[in-house]
Formats: structure tokens, C-alpha cells, sequence
């Protein structure tokens, strides 16, 4: 099997959308004095990802206000309305050209870790594979880490396209398996106390709407 010991990785942050369900802007909510979406930057940057791009949409200003100081290449989502397919293609289509492969994690995943991310570098440097897949028990889950050559396939294949080019190449994937626990994600109030008791930290407070 192909290797690729110097494959450079960059990571991908969609942080574009509304929070709609929450009734707030889930990216400013704090966990341990840190903004969810700072913390998945650091993270990234910690995981050894360059560059880190976080992709803004619906309050671009405050969002990358709030990733102030950090190594990070902000770009807008020209239509954050088209989900996370549009944020997704905006990421990949800014993925520098000597890049062989970009990473994508998500900043309401806050359970995943630097440590997570490195072993993905990892798993893809050391094999050929297009693809390194999470998996949290029976559920397929980002973060998930796509070759440059799937590029062109991830920008085009329209919603749901990240989940459909991973099912398409589903057979040639490098599976991680991680702890069912941290899938937890941040997509309502009451997940606030859930994720809370998992980081064994004082609650989180929203700011803003």
C-alpha cells in the first residue's frame, strides 16, 4: 500500500449556518470559557491541520471575532442559506493546491479532540486510501478526512453530498472507531446539559440571540 508520510492535511470548519433549532448562534456558546467554534479551530490547529479554514456565513463578524488571535483563514459561504453543502464546497474550493487532503470536523461536536484529529492525519498518511471515516459505535460521523482527488466530487455532489461521496466509497475507506459517547452534538437546549455532564464543566452560556 501507498503511503504518504508528508501529505499535508488542511482543516475544513463550517461555521456558516444559523443555529436555527437552537433559537441561538450555537458557535458563540461557551465551554469552558471558549467559544465552540474557537475551541473546534484550536483543535484543529492543535490536531496539526494547515492551514485551518473556518468558513463564515450568518454572523461572519461576530463568529470571526470570536476566533480572534488564531492562525485561522476566514472565507465566506456566498450563499450560508444552501446548509452544509455550501459550506462544505466554499471549504474545499479554498484548500491550498499543495494540500493532499482536507479534514472536516464540525464546531458542534465539541467531545472531539486534537488527539482524534492527529490519529486521522495519521491513519491517512500512512495508507492510500481516499477517504478516513469516524465511526461512534454503529453511526458514520464527520470528522471525516477526503483525498484531494475527491475534491471535485465533495463541491459538486449538492446537500448531503459529503454523506454520499463517503457511501459511494464507503469499500475503500479507513475506518476509526471511536467511543459512542462523543458523538454528542449541539443541536438543542437540553443537549446543553448533556454535553456539559460529559466535559464534567460548569454550564455553558450563550451569547448573543
Amino acid at each position: 500500500m501507498e503511503r504518504r508520510p508528508l501529505a499535508r492535511v488542511a482543516g475544513i470548519v463550517p461555521a456558516a449556518g444559523r443555529s436555527s433549532r437552537l433559537g441561538a448562534n450555537k458557535l458563540l456558546l461557551e465551554l469552558g470559557s471558549e467559544a465552540l467554534v474557537r475551541r473546534a479551530v484550536r483543535q484543529a490547529l492543535d490536531g496539526g491541520l494547515s492551514p485551518v479554514i473556518a468558513v463564515l456565513g450568518f454572523e461572519a463578524e461576530r463568529v470571526a471575532a470570536a476566533l480572534g488571535g488564531l492562525p485561522v483563514e476566514n472565507v465566506i459561504n456566498p450563499l450560508p442559506s444552501r446548509g452544509m453543502h455550501g459550506s462544505l464546497a466554499t471549504g474545499i474550493g479554498s484548500v491550498p493546491a499543495d494540500c493532499e487532503g482536507a479534514l472536516v470536523l464540525l464546531p458542534d461536536m465539541p467531545l472531539v479532540t486534537a488527539a482524534m484529529l492527529r490519529q486521522m492525519v495519521d491513519r491517512f498518511r500512512a495508507g492510500a486510501e481516499p477517504l478516513v471515516i469516524s465511526r461512534f459505535g454503529d453511526v458514520q460521523a464527520p470528522p471525516t478526512l477526503y483525498a484531494r482527488h475527491l475534491f471535485l466530487e465533495v463541491a459538486a455532489a449538492g446537500p448531503g453530498g459529503g454523506r454520499r461521496v463517503v457511501r459511494d466509497h464507503l469499500a475503500e475507506a479507513a475506518v476509526i472507531h471511536w467511543p459512542e459517547t462523543l458523538l454528542a452534538d449541539l443541536d438543542h437546549a437540553e443537549d446543553l446539559n448533556r454535553i456539559r455532564t460529559l466535559m464534567g464543566q460548569a454550564g455553558p452560556k450563550p451569547q448573543g440571540r
